[in-house]
């Protein structure tokens, strides 16, 4: 779609349950009622491709939008990912395949000679490689034109094949197909047989990820080897990793390649490969208890420990959550960072799937754990990368979770059903199947509610109708279908992680307690992410709630990993010794602001003090619930004045 359509779409998933006339939107994006109409058939087959949405026109009344709310939020959030207008019809199977053709190259290249092969002009060839070069840029690879020799790409070997292992990246997708079909059947399942037996022979299972990496990467290194491109490691890397274990079974693994595909492996693929393994994950913990542990070195095994001891302290600090009691987290971040140590060691990278996700689903988390991964690095000299960040959050979440459950209280309800005693009890039998902390003590007529809570404690009502003219003695309730539909079962999840948080507290005022008129600032136009993070913390040092540094430690932390949590909102913060008092600047946008791969509306600076660890973390629960309501966006977005900013909050 191109900017209009998706100005129509957002207008229509803003407002849900109001019809739009085509009058009115041609008026509102200045063209006219036949653009707004054809631009209809677009938004239905952009529609068609994302789920089960549907624009209904309606004769005499307007448009609007059938869609289920939970996929609203969705693609309300898909809206706001990064896409450039590039002022051409980007195509990013046809930039896949350059990227690869490119880094797989060893002589130059010609425009005219790539605009031949892909049935298109020089010009877009010239703007497939302008958007490519980012991409590349960020692996340490640079696009070279040479005059009267050609084009091609300058880096090392090892980012080259870093770079060749994750081209699919290119057109949005976590599998190897696009990378597969660049190799012949035969090719794969010899590789694949051979990863199998290795399995065997040593006793021990790759995660699906890890072997879907070591087989391509052991693809790569067959056809780089054919070409006489091998891969640089140093003489003093080769002796260390000779050392290991690992080392005979990969020397045993290539030997088999070797007779197969009738190439030559120098030592140093052989090192390389080996890196490759010591870095892959496991799904056993055997590999972990007697080939890992106790066949490296005491320093490497003392390093590891005293990498997770350190990790868990730091992050116990910084929530005030005992995880050093979990020995369940302990083994599992010793497994992990066993492998994540030998791939920073090699320079080896790592692509998490579910990278924006996890950023999305726990902001609160994350940031601590980056906090946490940073000044690690001071100590052991190494930086993680945000994608190994992401990994080592769901391992902490995983804690809180069996930590929860160990404290969790029962959630007493009562069901208010219109449907007689039959759907009652399908209700009630749905509700403790698919809710293990809640207990349904009765279901009871609308008429009898009010006498029923008077004598028993109630945490909260299911109803299968509105309750608004009920004094229901402030006891919170939630309208669902009689038969608990899918919607449903997520918007009593999010009260139930709203009653643990804090009972009865509404999110309004809570998100209200931390931010003022004063500090609100609408319709602000700036070029760059680093810009409005600086105006912000600038702002919260002016009125007294920050040190000077703070925006310089924001805009540190924001280099790190973004702060983007979807739905158009981003939540830069600084160090939290550098808060005085707890504050929250916030910022709408006249333009949506690039800001890595998203594109940002909302901007909450966050200035929270360590001591109040409870309350951040509800903060970054409220602002996560936020991202994930289109209509209440909008509104902040449209809204003129700091104060009518302050009320939606």
């Amino acid at each position: 779609m191109n900017t209009r359509q998706q100005e129509i779409l957002r207008m229509l998933l803003g407002e849900p349950g109001r019809s739009f006339v085509v009058r009115d939107l041609a008026a509102s994006l200045n063209c006219s009622e036949k653009t707004i109409r054809n631009d209809f058939e677009a938004i239905d087959a952009y529609l068609a491709e994302q789920g089960k949405a549907k624009l209904l026109r309606k004769p005499g009344i307007g448009v609007d939008l059938d869609i289920e709310e939970h996929e609203r939020a969705k693609l309300f959030d898909r809206l706001f990912r990064s896409t450039p207008d590039t002022g051409y019809e980007r195509d990013d199977n046809r930039i896949a395949a350059i990227a690869y053709e490119l880094l797989m190259n060893t002589k130059p290249t010609t425009l005219q000679e790539l605009a031949e092969k892909y049935y298109v002009n020089r010009a877009i060839i010239k703007r497939d490689l302008d958007s490519l070069n980012p991409w590349l840029h960020k692996r340490r690879l640079e696009i070279v034109s040479k005059q009267r020799v050609g084009i091609l790409i300058e880096g090392a070997e090892k980012d080259k094949r870093a770079a060749l292992s994750k081209v699919s990246l290119l057109i949005e997708t976590s599998t190897n197909d696009f990378i597969k079909k660049r190799f012949e059947t035969y090719e794969i399942d010899l590789v694949t047989r051979e990863l199998r037996r290795l399995e065997e022979k040593q006793a021990f299972h790759f995660t699906d990820e890890a072997f879907e990496n070591l087989l391509i990467h052991t693809l790569l290194m067959i056809r780089r080897t054919k070409l006489n491109q091998p891969i640089s490691f140093s003489e003093q890397e080769q002796a260390f990793i000779q050392e290991k274990r690992e080392y005979q079974w990969t020397l045993d693994f290539i030997r088999q390649l070797e007779r197969y595909f009738s190439v030559h492996f120098p030592s140093s693929e052989l090192a390389y490969l080996t890196a490759h393994l010591l870095g892959a994950k496991i799904r056993s913990r055997t590999r972990l208890d007697s080939a890992r542990l106790t066949e490296h070195p005491l320093k490497i095994t003392a390093e590891v420990t005293e990498i997770v001891q350190s990790l868990m302290r730091k992050m116990s600090s910084l929530t005030f959550i005992d995880f050093e009691r979990d020995l369940t987290l302990k083994e599992g971040l010793s497994i992990h960072l066993s492998s994540t140590i030998h791939r920073l060691s090699y320079g080896l990278s790592v692509t998490n799937p579910l990278l924006q996700d996890i950023k999305k689903m726990y902001p609160y988390m994350f940031s601590m754990v980056i906090y946490a991964t940073n000044e690690l690095g001071h100590n052991f000299h190494f930086t993680v990368p945000e994608d190994e960040v992401a990994y080592l959050t769901l391992h902490f979440q995983a804690a809180i979770e069996r930590l929860n459950k160990q404290t969790r209280l029962i959630k007493n309800i009562v069901t208010v059903c219109h449907m007689g005693v039959g759907i009652s009890q399908i209700l009630r039998t749905k509700l403790e199947r698919k809710f293990s902390g809640v207990q349904v003590m009765d279901s009871v007529r609308r008429a009898d509610l009010n006498t029923y809570l008077e004598h028993h404690p109630v945490d909260f009502i299911v109803s299968t109708i509105p309750l608004n003219d009920i004094d229901a003695v402030d006891v919170p309730y939630i309208v669902v279908s009689p038969l608990l539909d899918p919607v449903d079962v997520k918007k009593i999840t999010n009260l139930l992680e709203r009653l643990e948080e804090h009972p009865l507290e509404a999110s309004a005022s809570f998100l209200q307690m931390y931010t003022k008129p004063a500090l609100i600032y609408s319709q602000v136009e700036v070029s760059h992410r680093f810009e409005i993070i600086e105006q912000l913390a600038n702002s919260l040092y002016a009125n007294g709630y920050v040190e000077q540094d703070y925006a310089h430690q924001a805009l540190l932390r924001e280099r790190v990993s973004a702060t983007t949590i979807g739905g158009g909102i981003a939540i830069p913060h600084g160090d939290p010794k550098l808060v005085k008092q707890s504050q929250i600047a916030i910022a709408t946008l006249k333009e949506p602001l690039e800001w890595e791969q998203d594109k940002v509306s909302i901007v909450f600076m966050l200035a929270l003090r360590n001591q109040e660890q409870e309350n951040t973390k509800k903060l970054f629960h409220r602002l996560s619930l936020l991202s994930e309501q289109p209509s209440l966006i909008e509104q902040l977005i449209r809204a003129k004045e700091p104060e009518d900013i302050f009320s939606l909050l």
